[in-house]
């Protein structure tokens, strides 16, 4: 349920990732093609990206299909950035929280986005839940599966953890709590890619942007699933936590959470 995927490099429009592609995010809302679980992505969507010297992230979402809505495609043609995070939705169970339910989550300078399923929520969640600040779960966005993935990714980095250690001990407490639980999780500054793959498919493409080799500037993306048939795109092996940025693509296998 759900794809996402995001981009860092050297500054494009929008829509090179999201809306123009053959596969694109924009197509996978109805057509997925490796998706896994469900088949319609019509929950919402929502596109985060960064302007030019500026850490803060904008972010534009609804909570209907991206198809329905008329201005997307205007707005990824002319809008351009160097980094950037999409997201459609396919909910985990029905809700009354609309776009505040949908990926890209925001804090700063981060974006991220939950691609799974979280176990028996909300009832998994409460032994976690239970070690949150009261504060931050009277902050929770949205009262979904996602949201609260988001509030100990947050939690994690408001203490001072890496992205990577943010991603990589959320997932083991989850899959801890909620055995089977689909937690495919992506997270960016704008900079650097984090995300890991448990339970679904996730891939990455990493290309010189430019003409020649020599002095060409990099890009990298990730993404649930290719937006294009280019030979390049690497499939993540299940169980892995990647680190990317246009320089280098980092795996690191997850380790199963101790009975």
């Amino acid at each position: 349920m759900c794809r996402h995927v995001a981009y860092a490099g050297p500054e494009i429009a929008l829509g090179e990732v999201l809306t123009r592609p053959a596969h694109s995010l924009f197509r996978q809302s109805w057509a997925p093609r490796r998706q896994r679980y469900g088949t319609v992505n019509a929950d919402g969507f929502g596109i985060g990206w960064y302007a030019p010297g500026d850490p803060v992230p904008a972010r534009y979402r609804a909570p209907g299909p991206i198809w329905a809505d008329l201005s997307v495609v205007d707005l990824a043609r002319v809008v351009r950035t160097g980094a950037l995070l999409g997201a459609v939705r396919d909910a985990t169970e029905a809700g009354a929280d609309g776009a505040a339910a949908v990926a890209p989550f925001t804090d700063g300078p981060w974006l991220f986005s939950h691609n799974g399923s979280l176990l028996h929520w909300p009832r998994s969640a409460a032994p976690l839940a239970a070690r949150l600040p009261a504060a931050e779960l009277l902050d929770l966005p949205a009262r979904c599966d996602s949201a609260f993935v988001w509030a100990l990714v947050r939690h994690r980095l408001g203490g001072g953890a890496t992205a990577a250690d943010a991603l990589a001990d959320t997932v083991a407490a989850l899959a801890a709590a909620a055995p089977g639980s689909r937690l495919n999780l992506l997270l960016t500054d704008g900079a650097t890619i984090t995300a890991t793959t448990w339970g679904d498919t996730l891939w990455y493409l990493a290309t010189a942007a430019g003409p020649g080799a020599e002095g060409a500037r990099r890009r990298v993306v990730v993404a649930s699933e290719p937006y294009d048939d280019d030979p390049r795109w690497r499939e993540v092996p299940d169980r892995t936590l990647l680190t990317a940025s246009p320089a280098e693509v980092l795996l690191t296998p997850l380790k199963e959470p101790c009975p």
